[in-house]
């Protein structure tokens, strides 16, 4: 370092971009999930309920079948009497689920920005094949700095339940839970977009709140 000087600006990113990556790996531990629900639920008083699958192809998957005992638990704790047959049930509950191909992004913005969450614009997936396809309109927005540049994978996943009388009438309930994370494991992403979607369920209608969720756990690194 003998006879060299630095500028404010280097000697500014020096200080600075320890300080990124830090934030960056805090927001990357978890998944933050957006969560929007319209309900006309009646208050819950053992009510008979049935979760199905609103995509015919997951019907009768063991996966499924899983993620919809997630799904049963909650509605269970939250004062319904869950059965294993619509027929006869006072409630359907038509779950679907789904995680896109991924997109690639690229950090090259100058200066700090939230790596997961900017404005939110356009709600709702288009459902394609084994759910969904991004993007959806985040306004991603990436953190670095001039020509620091490091390419990486994100995807958008999501959890749609609806919930409508067995004998017809006005749907009840629609409900949402969405996160952009660089995991595509639904094993993982599944059940945490159901704890958001349950998170202080049924919520006010019409409001979109972001929940944040437990880190996804990763096995030791072997030595």
């Amino acid at each position: 370092m003998s006879g060299q000087t630095r500028s404010p600006v280097g000697l500014l990113k020096m200080l600075v971009v320890p300080i990124v990556l830090a934030a960056l790996a805090a927001c990357t531990n978890t998944l933050d999930t957006r969560v929007s629900r319209f309900n006309n639920l009646p208050p819950p008083s053992g009510q008979t309920i049935a979760v199905v699958a609103d995509d015919p192809s997951l019907a009768g998957g063991i996966e499924f079948g899983q993620y919809a005992r997630l799904v049963e638990d909650r509605l269970a704790q939250v004062g319904y009497r869950p059965v294993a047959s619509p027929q006869g049930a006072d409630l359907v509950a038509r779950l679907d689920y789904g995680v896109d191909k991924g997109r690639e992004r690229v950090r090259s913005t100058p200066g700090f920005r939230d790596p997961f969450w900017g404005p939110w614009y356009g709600y709702g997936p288009r459902w394609g094949y084994r759910g969904f396809r991004g993007p959806w309109g985040y306004g991603w927005q990436d953190p670095w700095f001039d020509s620091d540049i490091e390419s990486y994978t994100v995807y958008t996943s999501g959890v749609e339940l609806k919930i409508d009388r067995a004998n017809g009438g006005p749907r009840l309930f629609e409900g949402k839970a969405e996160a952009v994370s660089t995991s595509n494991r639904l094993q993982y992403l599944v059940p945490n977009l159901v704890e958001a979607l349950f998170t202080g369920f049924p919520g006010n209608s019409g409001e979109t709140v972001r929940i944040t969720v437990a880190p996804e756990k990763t096995a030791p690194a072997r030595r």
